[in-house]
């Protein structure tokens, strides 16, 4: 059978796809390396990143710091793992045996798992932002049913996946918490919480009200925190100076963040947002 017939337009879009991907499977490889990706991260990052599924489960194994060529393939030969098998292609139980395999040791003490809302305005993206700089913390990825924006990019913003995908997770139960905003769907990943808790990292949730309370009725272990503007008037202007929304916009959000910061006396913990600086200080004293 004779190969297709490929025009040079079409040979170019191969060989520049094709490039792209051996760039991607490369910065992920160089992540998992210096220790930012997990095993875990990485098999999320596969659901809906192509060239993360297409990257070998050899390659992936030998990247990770202190493993190697040779414990790589001894590790797959005991799990009767192809030495070809890519990443899509890992079976139900070989996923989970890998994750057991890599795990990191018990002596290590179980992180913090914290969870931030509060009502729109106040601040929680920004202090998510600074979050990620701390060494000792993981602030969590969600994944979502919208399109990108220009600057996004998937794995590090959100994990960009289809509406299909969406509901099949939901139903497998892979959520700790998931809404719905403005005609899309939003959701917490379970695994990449849990494999940040074990490895020692505090963790960051940044949710909406609704979220925070499915979280408070699935895990005993959550901190619920809720941050609150120094003021009514504070928060009114932060709303107001949102130049690209419209005022019936502007209006709706000021009547649910009235909703939202009744629903305060019911977070374990309460921080008025004075300044980044301060609410970092005392959602890391919460972790001690």
């Amino acid at each position: 059978m004779q190969p297709p017939q490929l025009s040079p337009e079409d040979r170019a879009r191969a060989l520049a796809k094709a490039g792209a991907a051996r760039k991607r499977r490369a910065e992920v490889k160089a992540q998992i390396k210096s220790g930012n990706y997990s095993l875990s991260q990485v098999f999320e990052l596969s659901k809906s990143d192509e060239a993360v599924a297409k990257m070998r489960v050899f390659e992936l194994l030998e990247s990770i710091s202190g493993v190697g060529k040779v414990r790589a393939r001894s590790v797959m030969e005991r799990l009767n793992i192809s030495p070809t098998r890519r990443i899509q292609g890992l079976g139900a139980k070989q996923l989970p045996a890998l994750l057991s395999e890599f795990a990191s040791p018990t002596l290590i003490e179980r992180g913090k798992l914290l969870v931030l809302s509060g009502p729109g305005g106040v601040g929680k993206s920004t202090v998510a932002k600074e979050l990620r700089k701390e060494a000792k913390f993981y602030v969590s990825v969600s994944a979502t049913t919208r399109t990108p924006r220009h600057n996004e990019h998937n794995g590090i913003d959100y994990f960009f996946i289809t509406d299909a995908e969406f509901e099949a997770r939901k139903s497998a139960g892979d959520f700790l918490e998931w809404a719905e905003f403005a005609g899309a769907k939003y959701a917490t990943p379970k695994a990449q919480v849990e494999d940040a808790l074990t490895r020692g990292k505090n963790v960051l949730l940044e949710i909406d009200i609704a979220g925070a309370e499915q979280v408070r009725k699935v895990s005993d272990e959550a901190i619920l925190v809720f941050l609150e503007p120094p003021s009514w008037e504070e928060l009114v202007n932060r709303l107001e100076a949102r130049g690209t929304d419209s005022e019936e916009r502007r209006a709706h959000r000021l009547e649910l963040a009235q909703e939202e910061l009744a629903h305060a006396p019911n977070f374990d913990h309460r921080i008025v947002n004075h300044s980044v600086t301060q609410v970092l200080s005392e959602l890391v004293s919460l972790t001690s």
